[in-house]
């Protein structure tokens, strides 16, 4: 496979794993505060309480999914998702499909452009979220590739609390907001 295509596919991955990563709202890229999914005119307002921890978790779970990819640890990936999760098992294939080839994949970041909390209990988050992969970058036997630009796409993630964690259960792709 040509290293270019081997990269888009890694970004493509990556970014579908970000999706875990996502807490899909409607994006607007009008530079609104996360949670902020006021109409047209609206006054601005902060998000709630709520959603800024939502999103911290999520921001904390993306930065322990991007230490392991960049150590290519598939043990430390499992551990961030729930049993059965079909997400993080196409995680881990994606993972184990670049360690096959000796690509390393360092410098991931997830940017959270939108987020809106669905549903919030004491072990389970599901958020709305849309975000895209930044940086990062394909190490192939000394060279440094960087990835190419990641677009913006919109996700339901689902987190459960496993023995005092926060993993994701599910992430779903191209879902609509509440309100369309």
């Amino acid at each position: 496979m040509n290293p270019r295509r081997a990269l888009l596919l890694v970004v493509l991955v990556t970014g579908a794993a970000a999706i875990v990563t996502g807490v899909g709202w409607q994006l607007r890229l009008s530079g609104r505060p996360a949670g902020h999914d006021a109409g047209p005119g609206a006054p601005a307002s902060a998000p709630s309480r709520a959603e800024v921890s939502a999103v911290a978790v999520l921001r904390a779970w993306d930065e322990r999914r991007a230490a392991a990819w960049a150590a290519g640890d598939p043990v430390a990936l499992r551990r961030l998702y729930a049993a059965g999760s079909r997400t993080g098992a196409a995680d881990r294939r994606m993972l184990a499909a670049y360690a096959g080839r000796g690509l390393v994949v360092t410098g991931m970041h997830t940017q959270v452009l939108a987020a809106q909390v669905r549903s919030a209990d004491p072990d389970l988050l599901v958020l709305e979220v849309t975000d895209r992969l930044s940086g990062g970058q394909v190490d192939v036997g000394g060279a440094r590739l960087v990835l190419p630009r990641d677009t913006a796409s919109r996700h339901l993630v689902e987190l459960v609390r496993e023995r005092g964690r926060w993993v994701v259960s599910e992430v779903l792709a191209g879902v609509p907001t509440e309100s369309g």
